[in-house]
Formats: C-alpha cells, structure tokens, sequence
C-alpha cells in the first residue's frame, strides 16, 4: 500500500508539474496576445463516424476518375452527377448534394484540403514498419481524441483549449471563449486554464423552463441555495461550482439574446442546423458579451457506414451542405465573414474499396473544407492520394491513405489565422516541429 501510495503521489506531481510548465510557457506569450484586436471565430463542424471523404471530392479528369471507379467499384458516384470544381488546373468533383459547398467555393470562399490526418512525422509506405504510428489508427474513440488533442498518442487537453488559454486575455466578458453546441463534452475545447460550455440541448440555454415564471424562479433560487451550502467535501464543491457557472454563462447568453434581432436566414431543422443556428446567434451578439475570441464546436453523427454507403452517405451530405450554406449565408448577411472561419473534422476516411454489404470501413487520410471571407478559396491544399490499391499512397490493401498533411499542419493554421503568434504555434502543437511548412496557405 505504501509503494502504491508513492506511486500515485509521484504520478500526481509529475502531472502537475507538466500543466504548470505549459501554464508558465502561455504566460510567456500572454504579452503578445494582448495585441489581439477585432473578433474571430472558429467553428469546428465534426463528422463522427469516419466520413466517406473519397466521395466527397472525388477526381474529375478521366485518367484520375477511371483509378477512382476501379478502385471503389459499387461505392462508386457516376462521373456525371458530381459537382464540377477546379484546383490548380486539375478538376474535380464534389458529392451532388454538395450544392451549397460549390456555390462557396466558386465564390472564393472555401477551400479544400487534400489527404490530412494523424501523423507522428511524415510516412511514407516504405517506412510503415519503421517509423512511430498514431495510436490505435483505426479507432472511433481514439481518432475523435487525436483529431481533438492534436496528439497522436492521445492527449488530456484540446487544441482548441490550448489556444484559448493564450488568447482567452483579449475577451472582456466572463463566458467561456469555447462553446459547444453538440450536447456534451468536447475534448477539442478543454485547455489547461480555459473550459467549454456545453449546451446540452442546442434549441435552447440554460435551465428548461416548466410552469410559471413564479414557480420557475422559486426552483432556480432553490437550486442556487444548494449550490452555495458548503459541504466541506472538495469534489462536491468543485461540481457544484462547475454547474453554477454554467447557470450564469446561460443566463448571460439568455440576456443578450433577448435583444438581438432575429436571424437573416432560415436555417434547416435539422441537429446540425440548429447547432450552427445557435452559433450564428451567440455571434451575433457577441459584442454584449464581451467576447474577441470564440472556438466553436458542432456535430453530426451516422458517418460510420459500414453498408448501404451511398444512400445513408448521401443524406448526411445534404445535411452537411443545407447547414454550412445557412451559416455562411448569415454570416455573410452579419457582416461577419470575414472574421468567422468553419472548418470540417471526422476521425478518419473510409477504405477506398468497398466491403462485402457496399459500404466502406475504416480508413485514415481524409479530405476537409475550410469556408469563410478570409479564405483564399477556390484552391486547395494539400496533395490529392493516387487511387490505387496498394499503391504509393496506401497503408495496405484496401485504399487506407498514408496522410500527405498532418493534423497539426491544419490545426496550427486555423490557430495562427485566430490570433496565435508564428512563433508560438509549437507551443500549443509540440508536434508540429516535426513537419515543414508548418502553416498551410489558406488565409
């Protein structure tokens, strides 16, 4: 029991001291993130499930689409559905219900980014076996962690987090700098001295409200008085210090809202949509919330399709499409667009072949889009896989592509675009000094 004892005492200081080190880093740069001015969003839309990216852009000239039919065979989208887009003289082509994403991206508000993923370092084929490898590849519930921490072996802190907790300084208000509509817990906005708020239902804040307002107000003093009786015991203390927060951050979102105009574009009914419509509201008042910086955070799930891929791919597309077409739409009709950014996430791509009931399983390199005025859009980044089994770009047999751009790559230029200084992106994403260029031209 002693050595037991020492053991986990030992544990507890040596965490402490890495978040006291990470904490003393922030504070070096705190300075400099003072000179943050304007506002600036991001939002994070993530594809849980493992989206289907081979058929969400897919090669349009022949040579290229010919490999990606062969490849894919029944999974495969006919040449003459697909949405025509061009990227440095190669065509392309996104899903057919993409609509809106097109449209964007021909107005030179989006772009897209080719072949990203988890890495250690940069792989090749050759050095599978010889090289360090993201861990548990093909895991749900560890990609949706590494895509969140940018961490490749995991992480106890979001990305998103770590750069709230520089910037966090520039905002006046006392919300969270991150917000996450998707009814839970996102890692992604979990940093060492920073926390997300959490809506758990995203048609409304706060505390649902039942019978009267007289009633409704006794139930919320009643439950106030409970929060502040002193139990003595520090995890009961510390829970309820969590929930009175989030009453007060609801309440305050509640006031500012009771005054905002209504929004300029009808948003789709769907979870999704809700979750961006209500991000679009929070935005629209964040002036009366003293808010500079805002890390968004929504999702949509169903993505993990292991049979009957086209028909339930492509309503989750739709979906996808008719929700990021009424955001930008609003935040165009703002005036905000050019200080909001959303980008796309999923834990990983599907297998480029199809399995035995016309679905896909569970791939790693995969394609994003990244919208808003201050993309330099109608381009891409990255380098687009070859459609090959078991070519130069495949981790085995089956179309798992080996990433071209790292997260890191693709999280620390969002993070620079936000306001972090160049020379402190390594500080947040230790893993980026692994990878060259470190940024991504996307802005």
């Amino acid at each position: 029991m002693k050595s037991r004892r020492n053991f986990i005492k030992s544990c507890c200081s040596l965490a402490a001291a890495g978040a006291g080190a990470h904490v003393a880093r922030l504070g070096l740069v705190s300075a400099q993130a003072q000179s943050v001015t304007g506002y600036k969003a991001l939002v994070c839309v993530f594809m849980f499930g493992g989206n289907d990216a081979n058929n969400m852009i897919v090669p349009l000239d022949s040579a290229r689409y010919n490999l990606y039919r062969t490849m894919r065979g029944p999974v495969a989208l006919a040449q003459n559905v697909l949405l025509p887009v061009s990227a440095g003289g190669q065509a392309y082509g996104f899903h057919p219900r993409l609509v809106n994403l097109q449209r964007i991206y021909n107005q030179q508000r989006a772009a897209m980014v080719f072949n990203v993923g988890t890495l250690v370092r940069p792989t090749t084929r050759a050095q599978l076996n010889s090289t360090p490898l993201p861990r548990n590849l093909y895991s749900h519930s560890d990609q949706t962690q590494q895509w969140q921490t940018s961490d490749p072996m995991g992480g106890a802190t979001g990305w998103g987090g770590r750069v709230n907790d520089l910037l966090a300084s520039v905002n006046t208000g006392s919300l969270p700098p991150g917000v996450s509509l998707n009814g839970g817990n996102s890692m992604l906005l979990s940093g060492v001295t920073t926390k997300g708020l959490n809506f758990s239902n995203s048609s409304s804040f706060g505390l649902s409200t039942f019978g009267d307002s007289t009633s409704m107000n006794a139930r919320i003093n009643g439950l106030q008085r409970i929060l502040t009786f002193d139990t003595g015991l520090q995890m009961v203390g510390a829970a309820n210090g969590v929930l009175a927060d989030s009453i007060r951050s609801a309440q305050q979102v509640n006031a500012a809202l009771n005054s905002a105009p209504p929004l300029p574009v009808q948003f789709p009914g769907s979870g999704l949509g809700d979750q961006l419509a209500q991000t679009a509201r929070i935005i629209s008042v964040r002036g009366a919330l003293g808010m500079n910086r805002q890390i968004f955070f929504a999702g949509i799930g169903g993505f993990d399709n292991h049979e009957d891929l086209l028909n339930r791919h492509d309503g989750l597309m739709g979906a996808v499409d008719a929700a990021i077409g009424a955001f930008q739409a609003a935040m165009e009709a703002m005036g905000v667009s050019n200080n909001v950014t959303l980008f796309t996430e999923s834990e990983f791509n599907r297998t480029g072949n199809s399995n035995a009931n016309v679905g896909s399983d569970h791939g790693w390199g995969s394609h994003h889009f990244v919208v808003g005025g201050a993309v330099q859009g109608g381009r891409a980044a990255g380098e687009f896989p070859v459609h090959e089994l078991r070519g130069p770009d495949d981790a085995g047999s089956r179309g798992n592509f080996i990433p071209k751009l790292s997260l890191d790559q693709y999280a620390a230029t969002l993070a620079q675009w936000f306001g972090v200084p160049p020379s402190n992106l390594v500080s947040i994403f230790p893993n980026l000094a692994n990878f060259s260029p470190q940024t991504l031209p996307l802005f």
